[in-house]
């Protein structure tokens, strides 16, 4: 089967500096890749390239087994960034932040067809914040706004979904919430997950596979085998160590 996402040898640099040298990594349909490692060791840059938005510097990357500079389907894939900041004064309503999710496709100036409408009333039901459609963008809490971004991210049934860590500031109930969320997305709904995340814990337990990444992959496969003292030595040093602990 065509893997989802394919790198062959990419390599990024910001300025003359090595970001990313010589990934080669495939996501496969029905995975939840975990991709994990050091702040600055490549996480976030390795999934805009993913994305489209870093073109890579050296190899390949394609995208439902199409060259990414020939692919156009792009309602095919999902996308939520790092923890945006709503002014609270912002008049957008949450039903309009999700809305904006079809602007990909031309629809940002038109009023909404039924169709659509009823799209965005099933993404928000499904992140659980249908009730509060109406609210302002800017008056709900960070685990809120995260999952009216998932809701837009949704919007367009798309059949993977790249996530750049989706819970920073968000509260340890909110987490598990959320997390609980995407769970559901993955094994119920059937889409394709790419989380970055330097939460080692949640990782271990959430995710099915794991890409431990440093410049280099140092690793990719089962979290098992890569959150192990060994494994960790490798990616964060010789002194980083499994600790268990009942939370």
């Amino acid at each position: 089967m065509t893997p989802l996402v394919e790198l062959q040898g990419v390599c990024f640099n910001y300025e003359s500096v090595p970001v990313l040298e010589d990934i080669t990594l495939a996501v496969e349909r029905g995975d939840f890749l975990g991709i994990i490692g050091p702040n600055g060791g490549g996480k976030t840059t390795l999934l805009r390239v993913m994305l489209g938005l870093l073109a890579p510097g050296g190899g390949d990357v394609r995208l439902f087994g199409e060259l990414i500079k020939r692919f156009d389907a792009w309602h095919r894939l999902g996308y939520v960034p790092q923890r945006a900041v709503f002014d609270p004064t912002l008049p957008a309503t949450v039903e309009e932040v999700v809305t904006t999710g079809l602007a990909p496709h031309g629809r940002l100036f038109r009023r909404p067809s039924r169709a659509e409408r009823e799209r965005v009333g099933n993404a928000l039901a499904f992140a659980g914040m249908d009730r509060l459609y109406a609210a302002r963008i800017g008056h709900l809490s960070v685990g809120q706004q995260q999952r009216v971004l998932i809701a837009r991210a949704l919007v367009t049934d798309p059949e993977i979904l790249f996530l750049d860590e989706p819970t920073g500031g968000v509260d340890p109930d909110a987490q598990a919430n959320f997390y609980a969320l995407l769970h559901t997305l993955n094994h119920e709904q059937g889409v394709t997950l790419v989380l970055v995340s330097h939460e080692l814990a949640v990782v271990a337990s959430a995710v099915t596979k794991v890409a431990c990444l440093n410049r280099r992959l140092v690793f990719h496969g089962g979290p098992a085998e890569a959150l192990n003292d060994a494994g960790l030595a490798a990616l964060y040093g010789p002194s980083a160590r499994v600790v268990s602990h009942l939370h």
